[in-house]
């Protein structure tokens, strides 16, 4: 089979009409409706869109990779060929020669049984006909190419002693092993780290330029987008609703949708104190229950009440399948709205409103909360199935200070000790050293006896509530039960209860029956929080509560919590990687590395002026949701050393671009007090007597 060429006019890939329906229950549901667009030779494109709009269900439209039952029509041309209409047999032959594929999840596209080496020698095998004895050398330069440190002896690893950054970058050399013409990355980096999300996002324009890629990029990070591609499609229910080149979009949005997205998120200058960030009502429609042509109109503040989907459904008509251009445009930039240009709606403009609420009733603010003070909490682990056991430093020698009414965040790479901290704070894990005080009294393994009572004082809500709301139970269940075991209601009383903190989180009574399956993302995060808050605790503990949510959902998660601090004066540790979100939500920060705080102090002050090489390279990592930003990323090498065995000295010694010498590799660095509330653990800010920085 010949592989794909650009088609006419320098277009690789041209989308035409696609739509794709599924059968459920007895009746088809289109997921995509008529979508139109093209990618140029050596273009990224951008899909964005909240969780349901159907960026998916395209992308495996255009690999030609449906389920059984799923039908489409329109056409999928790569390379002028339709990739709908091929068989079964050249499908097989099209996938990695023409087009490859980088899904969200690398442990769920590498094999764990077979080491990297058999993995990638199998696609240069079945798709590139190279006999097995030469793959050694050419898998060897793909990872190389994917910046994978010392390939030879990667080769020989399994999976599962890669890390998720590594994993990834061998999915992508997978991809690449075939020298495909169009790249589709589906969420390659959600799952990701703040810096090797970044290591990853690095590797896309020196490999469109050697491997003359097209790319496909699926995300619903917009600050990534910003950052990676050249054009943007925003996609909502099904359908394409805005079109344009990327600096074009972000500057002048012209969809009510697409704008509504870019005011969740929070940009650089904005905090709780000077901004309210905007949320998107409501949620994306079933499908199936999509009415009139404007999907979005039922959460549109420039939805008409004289006609808006009658006008919309003429422009469709007229248009046939595609977008409407707006009669003022830039070159390029389609969207498919008869609301375009009409003026803000009085008392709606994005970022109107009061900022963070004032504290309400509970312990004044600025009382002392949450002491740590040299806290250690050390477990054993297996080293192997036959290799005894080992000690993990999870976390060694913390201290910290939380106020009542304040937010403290913990930001660092995975595996670096943030969940194990608040693991150990809420008692869900038992410290091995130090002191931890709440409320001025010691809690933790010294002070069992009443520990019962401390802890309904602190509460917890988990990155991934699925794993948390029991399946078989209701809402009511959920959020009763700390009503019933805390304070002993029952009744009326308990329902009555039940539905107060429901309201609480801008959710109605209706909701105490549904299942957990029943409930969007967004809202089971709602649930996990309002049972949080049912034992009425002083802290609550967030471990990376809206890095699995879109920015519409993370938006109304984030205003919802700081408008119950307010309300009730609740102090959070807040954990998270996504470092946007942390410094519009919180009052102190931590940079976390190897189970030690290198850097804390105020949001404020950290953030205009990292002190610690590792939180420059952290903050150097963030994306904007800016293309024309700057970025200069600091390149860490390497990942970081196991929490087992973790280096002497300086524990960041060993990936440090500002390396003093000896020092750092003998001594642990002290505790430097930049200013009354910034502290900074690092040689260089207090060198020995005798030596110079």
């Amino acid at each position: 089979m010949e592989t794909g060429k650009p088609g006419p006019g320098g277009k690789l890939l041209e989308v035409t009409g696609l739509g794709i329906a599924y059968k459920v229950r007895r009746k088809s549901v289109a997921a995509v409706r008529g979508v139109s667009f093209a990618i140029d030779r050596g273009e990224t494109f951008g899909l964005v869109g909240e969780s349901g709009c159907g960026k998916s269900t395209v992308a495996y439209g255009v690999m030609g990779f449906l389920p059984r039952g799923a039908r489409a029509q329109g056409r999928v041309l790569l390379g002028g060929r339709d990739m709908l209409a091929l068989s079964p047999g050249e499908l097989r032959q099209a996938w990695g020669r023409d087009v490859a594929m980088v899904y969200q999840d690398p442990m769920g596209a590498l094999n764990p049984s077979l080491n990297i080496l058999e993995q990638l020698a199998e696609v240069l095998v079945q798709k590139r006909d190279i006999a097995r004895k030469r793959c050694r050398g050419i898998c060897a330069d793909l990872l190389g190419q994917v910046n994978i440190p010392d390939p030879g002896q990667i080769l020989s690893r399994y999976p599962h002693q890669l890390s998720g950054g590594m994993k990834q970058r061998v999915c992508i050399a997978m991809a690449l092993a075939a020298e495909p013409r169009l790249l589709v990355m589906d969420e390659p980096t959600t799952a990701l780290d703040v810096t090797t999300a970044s290591q990853v996002l690095d590797l896309l324009p020196s490999l469109r330029q050697k491997y003359d890629l097209s790319v496909l990029y699926i995300s619903h990070d917009l600050g990534v987008v910003a950052r990676v591609c050249d054009r943007v499609g925003v996609m909502y229910a099904g359908n394409l609703v805005e079109e344009a080149p990327v600096r074009e979009l972000f500057r002048r949005p012209r969809h009510p949708y697409t704008r509504g997205l870019l005011e969740c998120l929070p940009r650089p200058g904005e905090t709780k104190d000077n901004h309210s960030l905007a949320a998107l009502p409501g949620q994306v429609g079933d499908p199936s229950e999509i009415q009139g042509p404007c999907a979005f109109a039922p959460r549109c503040r420039f939805a008409r009440t004289d006609g808006c989907a009658r006008e919309t459904a003429l422009l469709s008509s007229r248009q046939g399948q595609g977008l409407e251009p707006p009669s003022e445009r830039a070159e390029g930039h389609k969207a498919a709205c008869d609301s375009l240009g009409w003026p803000e709606p009085a008392g709606q403009a994005a970022g109107e409103g009061p900022g963070a609420p004032s504290p309400g009733p509970g312990s004044p603010r600025g009382t002392l909360l949450l002491e740590a003070v040299d806290l250690k909490a050390h477990y054993q682990v297996a080293k192997g199935l036959w290799s005894g056991r080992q000690t993990l430093r999870a976390v060694d020698g913390v201290s910290f200070r939380l106020a009542a009414g304040e937010t403290l965040a913990i930001v660092g790479e995975s595996g670096c000790g943030k969940s194990s901290l608040a693991r150990t704070v809420v008692g869900l894990q038992r410290e091995t050293g130090g002191r931890l005080a709440f409320g001025g009294h010691r809690i933790g393994r010294e002070t069992a006896r009443g520990q019962k009572s401390l802890a309904s004082l602190m509460s917890m809500v988990f990155q991934n509530p699925d794993s948390t709301l029991n399946p078989k139970h209701r809402v009511s269940y959920a959020i009763s039960r700390p009503l019933r075991l805390n304070f002993g209601l029952s009744g009326r009383e308990l329902r009555k209860a039940t539905l107060e903190y429901l309201g609480m989180v801008r959710l109605g009574p209706n909701y105490a029956q549904r299942y957990p399956r029943e409930l969007s993302g967004g809202e089971k995060q709602r649930v996990a929080i309002a049972r949080a808050l049912a034992g009425q605790p002083s802290l609550v503990v967030c471990d990376e509560p809206t890095s699995a949510l879109d920015v519409s959902v993370q938006a109304a998660i984030i205003r919802l919590l700081l408008e119950i601090q307010g309300r009730l004066g609740l102090s959070f540790l807040f954990i998270s990687h996504d470092l946007s979100v942390v410094r519009y939500f919180s009052d102190q920060v931590a940079v976390m590395y190897l189970g030690s705080f290198c850097e804390t102090g105020s949001t404020a002050e950290v953030f205009s002026g990292p002190a610690h090489p590792y939180t420059r390279a952290l903050w150097s990592a963030m994306s904007s949701p800016d293309p024309e930003a700057e970025r200069h990323p600091t390149a860490l090498p390497g990942s970081p050393p196991s929490l087992a065995s973790p280096p002497a000295g300086c524990r960041f010694h060993t990936r440090c671009p500002s390396l003093l010498g000896p020092i750092c590799l003998e001594r642990r660095p002290p505790a430097v007090r930049l200013s009354d509330s910034h502290t900074v653990h690092c040689h260089r800010y207090q060198p020995p007597q005798g030596m110079q920085p």
